[in-house]
């Protein structure tokens, strides 16, 4: 007798999302994309993790918190992903955002060198963005690769992460010559061995 599809088993429960994209289950509280605020969504509660869903879609997932103690505080558990929509529309709530906190160390690190200069946080806010279309370990890579050579620009991550998706070597980082590699007398022209070829050619 051949053996039925295995049992999922979960709790299923009714939540409404939050405006802040958040639902709360046991004491914490857990985010939801952006487009789902304010409107109902089912949770789904396994022993090891949480899944959200709506519209008859998974939405999201989170590693259940299971914490005994009643006498600590509740946790809130971000993705920062999920905020993406808000900081396209408000690309200043990329500088006190507590999602974003979440982000990758070459993410942050990026983020301080652009949130310094003018038109920093849409700049960021398009970069970060990037994971929408394409890998995102690509994406970090490249941000990666464009703070080691110093040159943390929109521009030059996305000619990076352009190079490494199609497979090319992305470019060089300039090299900072030690002083004892550089010309001590530069050359000069030698004007009078070219006089001489002339000669030379003129008398055959």
């Amino acid at each position: 007798m051949p053996l039925g599809r295995p049992f999922d088993g979960f709790v299923e429960q009714t939540k409404r999302v939050s405006p802040t994209c958040l639902i709360a289950f046991d004491r914490n509280r857990y985010s939801v994309p952006a487009s789902f605020a304010n409107r109902p969504v089912s949770l789904r509660v396994y022993p090891d993790r949480l899944v959200i869903a709506a519209e008859g879609q998974i939405v999201c997932e989170h590693a259940r918190l299971i914490d005994r103690s009643h006498h600590k505080p509740g946790r809130t558990i971000y993705d920062w992903r999920h905020y993406l929509a808000v900081v396209q529309r408000k690309p200043g709530a990329l500088r006190n955002g507590a999602p974003f906190l979440e982000m990758p160390e070459a993410f942050r690190q990026l983020q301080g060198h652009l949130l310094k200069r003018p038109g920093g946080d849409r700049e960021m806010v398009e970069i970060l963005s990037l994971v929408l279309h394409h890998d995102e370990q690509a994406v970090l890579h490249a941000v990666e690769l464009a703070l080691e050579a110093g040159v943390a620009t929109k521009t030059h991550v996305l000619n990076v992460l352009h190079r490494l998706i199609d497979g090319k070597a992305p470019p060089a980082a300039p090299i900072d010559a030690p002083q004892a590699l550089r010309l001590t007398q530069e050359p000069r022209a030698n004007v009078d061995r070219y006089d001489t070829l002339r000669e030379i050619r003129h008398a055959s």
